[in-house]
């Protein structure tokens, strides 16, 4: 089969389950149906065969959930840290498995007319064709606001459920969070699921950082079940916001990672820290944007990689400096370790650059275990095995190093080492 017909076959029945009933959903389903689902012909989706594998693990004529029978959700919390939980169940918001207890913080479900001011103004559906599907269909979500002044000293931990127990799910969720000026949030994002049947989730998350404000946001993803997932993350930031992004890939089918970051304002501060590891089949596909649009702004990006077995991993940074963005500060690097000959890395760092009084690097390095240092170790009576996990780990260790939240630190570096061990 060509590449056009999976893509005419699946955007086709994608498009028979859409039925708009607002004017922004049907802008995005003639947006979704000029573009069609990517495939190796896209740029930006060609090492990324989306279209094909949601046609062969998914019905994609239906959006209809299977039920589920979840009570309790302590089998996926984070040990020891104390969170406001928001528990997304088949991309449905779960009051009942939620657990809110600041009243000071707004978190409800997300209504359309209510948050118009902020829905799909920064997300943009009309060059991505899996943000215009979210954009025409989405059918859960939740809003959340923090107040101007506002410094929320509980994380806010977004469980992201798929019960797959009666059959495949097929969950397109929106979330839009706004922190207020001069505040201060933690938000977590964890990927689990249930049962033995497939599960996709597009997810896309806006989040607006207004001025002097502050974010850390955590993607966890480690769901060992057979799960399909596409997220894209737009932060929009504001004069001399700070926001520090950790995105942990470590288990799934298929993972496409898009995060976008809008440094809209003078002074900002941004981090970007990325750690994939992969086996078995997993393809792992990170995709990051950084907008320097206003002068005087630092970013600073590390994604770092390990890949054994058959997987595949992607890395395509770009690193955006319009015209007015002087005095902007900006870098990246990319970091990968193979582990098998099987296993392959497709990496590609981009700077465009429209302003001549700026400091910016990107690079990028693919290579193996140094035989050097792994006899070494050998020669100081480590076992093989025990000595490979110690440098990976070591190799591992910048990126969870740069977690400011002892809790999350501990439960990253304790998912990390028995993954080390168990896989590698």
């Amino acid at each position: 089969m060509s590449d056009t017909s999976v893509k005419n076959s699946s955007s086709t029945e994608i498009l028979s389950a859409i039925t708009p009933n607002t004017e922004l959903r049907a802008h995005a389903k003639t947006a979704f149906e000029k573009l069609g689902l990517p495939t190796s012909k896209s740029e930006e989706y060609r090492f990324t065969p989306i279209a094909r594998l949601l046609e062969k693990n998914f019905d994609l004529t239906s959006y209809k959930q299977p039920g589920s029978d979840l009570q309790q959700i302590k089998a996926f919390e984070i040990p020891e840290l104390d969170a406001h939980v928001v528990v997304m169940l088949n991309g449905q918001f779960s009051r009942n498995l939620s657990s809110i207890s600041n009243s000071d913080i707004l978190i409800q479900e997300l209504d359309e007319n209510q948050h118009a001011e902020h829905l799909a103004k920064h997300a943009e559906y009309q060059n991505d064709a899996l943000v215009a599907w979210n954009t025409a269909a989405w059918s859960g979500g939740v809003f959340i606001q923090i107040p101007e002044k506002k410094v929320v000293t509980k994380p806010i931990l977004i469980y992201h459920i798929n019960d797959t127990t009666s059959g495949e799910v097929k969950s397109i969720t929106r979330n839009l969070v706004v922190v207020g000026k001069n505040s201060e949030v933690i938000i977590v994002e964890k990927f689990d699921s249930i049962g033995t049947n497939s599960n996709f989730s597009n997810l896309v998350t806006e989040i607006i950082v207004a001025e002097n404000a502050g974010l850390n946001f955590y993607n966890v993803q480690a769901d060992h079940g057979n799960r399909y997932q596409f997220t894209q993350t737009t932060i929009a930031q504001a004069n001399h916001s700070r926001v520090n992004c950790y995105t942990f890939t470590l288990d799934g089918k298929f993972v496409r990672n898009n995060l976008q970051l809008n440094l809209d304002g003078e002074g900002c501060e941004s981090h970007m820290y990325g750690l994939y590891l992969l086996h078995g089949d997993t393809l792992a596909d990170n995709h990051t944007v950084v907008d320097h649009r206003k002068p005087n702004s630092f970013s600073n990006e590390l994604y770092k990689g390990i890949l054994d077995g058959n997987s595949k991993g992607i890395f395509n940074g770009k690193i955006f400096v319009r015209p007015q963005a002087q005095k902007t500060n900006a870098f990246q690097s990319n970091r990968n370790i193979l582990l098998s000959d099987k296993s392959t890395i497709n990496t590609k760092p981009q700077l465009e650059i429209w302003a001549d009084d700026v400091k910016c690097s990107h690079g990028c390095t693919t290579g193996q275990l140094d035989d050097e240092a792994l006899f070494y170790l050998r020669s100081r009576g480590i076992e093989k095995n025990t000595a490979r996990a110690m440098m990976l780990y070591a190799f591992a260790a910048e990126v969870v190093e740069s977690i400011p939240n002892e809790k999350m630190k501990a439960f990253i570096d304790n998912l990390i080492s028995e993954r080390l061990h168990k896989n590698f």
